[in-house]
Order: structure tokens, then sequence, then C-alpha cells
């Protein structure tokens, strides 16, 4: 069975730190690229920062350039998204997400349940 787990969510002040974690099963986890997205109160779901397969190319919102950090290790088929200076904005919904495209206009993906993040004084 597929699976995306996610964790190390909860609540934080504004200016903490959290990590969230995703754990893999039931695909090949180094095929995949990996993402992360977050959906807010009221707000649709957005792409937060997004890996390559192998690791070597990664992609940031502007709003959390230079406080957010994805990385991934494919031995134990996890992705990690380091949260630094969390501002009260990135109080959301996050979710671990896992693209393949198979063919031209045709592609694979699964996602976690999501995990909680808030940031409240």
């Amino acid at each position: 069975q597929v699976q995306l787990v996610e964790s190390g969510g909860g609540l934080v002040q504004p200016g903490g730190s959290l990590r969230l974690s995703c754990g893999a099963s039931g695909f090949t986890f180094s095929n995949f690229a990996m993402k992360w997205y977050r959906q807010a109160p009221g707000k649709e779901r957005e792409l937060v920062a997004a890996i390559s397969s192998a690791g070597g190319s990664t992609n940031y919102a502007d709003s959390v350039k230079g406080r957010f950090t994805i990385s991934r290790d494919n031995v134990k088929n996890t992705v990690t998204l380091q949260m630094n200076s969390l501002k009260a904005e990135d109080t959301a919904v996050y979710y671990c997400n896992a693209v393949l495209k198979v063919v031209a206009d045709l592609e694979v993906d699964y996602w976690g349940q999501g995990t909680q993040v808030t940031v409240s004084s």
C-alpha cells in the first residue's frame, strides 16, 4: 500500500522553528520528485518547496525562500522540510506530495494526509 505520512507539525511561536518529515512506503521513492504544499484556512493549496528525485535541484516559493529548506534521503525514503523564522502566515496544513512523470502528458502522484503547523504567540 502506498503511504506518505507527515510528522513534526505542531504549535510554535513566531520566529521559532519546526522540522517536518514525510516517510514514504509502497513505491520507488527515489524515482519521484517530492514537494511540500500547504493550505491555510480559507486559502487555496500552494506549493512551498520541491526537490528533484536525486536531490540535485530545489525550488521554493518566494514567501519561504531563505527560511525553509527541503531535503531528502533516498535510503531512508524520507523528505524533510526545515522551517525557520516562522511567521503567523506560515500557519497551514502541510502536505507531502510525490510526483512521477510517466509520459509526456501523464503524471502519477501521491499525497500524504497532512500535518498541522500553527504559528502563534
